[in-house]
């Protein structure tokens, strides 16, 4: 996965040329055009497929990815999720790409990655995580949920209650301060009640 400013970097010479090499590369089918300005070797030349995970960190930014795909990631939730879903500090936004769709959604906090950590994943690449009870908050506020219990997110999202179990009363609190939204901060308290945190 590389970026226009990186193949200038990397062939030198003027704009032109580097320009002409990428448009040379596309026609001939050497690399794939991601989004403006975002490129990657198409199949044949990777070693690994590019981690769609991953990929998104670099499609737009900051953001981490949340919502379905975290849940999906750590277990929460049987369901394959087919596109990868990410919270965005900037305005939402959806990217249909030749190696998926992409979905980032604006979520205000007062800190953007509290309870996000850094996975590593293959080929050197990483990608930022919301834990689950994050990517929990984040669906809530994204599908502006009115949940007040842990009913709902068995019910609704299948999540298997001894996951909600193990939630401890630290992650819960961190979040209730991280968001403004009174519909997360509902969900987080009514959460916190049922699990007699």
């Amino acid at each position: 996965i590389f970026t226009r400013t990186e193949v200038a970097c990397w062939v030198g010479g003027s704009p032109q040329r580097q320009f002409g090499l990428v448009k040379r590369a596309l026609a001939s089918g050497e690399i794939v055009h991601v989004r403006r300005g975002l490129y990657c070797l198409a199949a044949k030349y990777l070693r690994e497929k590019v981690d769609p995970l991953v990929l998104a960190q670099r499609i737009y930014g900051p953001s981490y990815v949340s919502l379905e795909t975290a849940l999906s990631y750590h277990g929460w939730i049987p369901e394959a999720v087919y596109a990868i879903t990410s919270a965005a500090l900037d305005r939402s936004r959806e990217f249909n790409t030749p190696l998926g769709h992409f979905s980032f959604t604006r979520v205000p906090q007062k800190t953007f990655y509290t309870q996000v950590t850094r996975v590593e994943k293959g080929a050197g690449g990483s990608v930022l995580l919301a834990s689950p009870l994050k990517a929990l908050a984040d669906y809530v506020y994204v599908h502006k949920q009115d949940w007040n219990s842990a009913h709902p997110v068995v019910e609704s999202l299948r999540v298997d209650e001894s996951l909600l179990g193990s939630v401890d009363t630290n992650t819960i609190e961190d979040l209730l301060a991280n968001y403004p939204s009174l519909r997360v901060r509902r969900f987080l308290k009514g959460l916190r009640k049922d699990l007699k945190r």
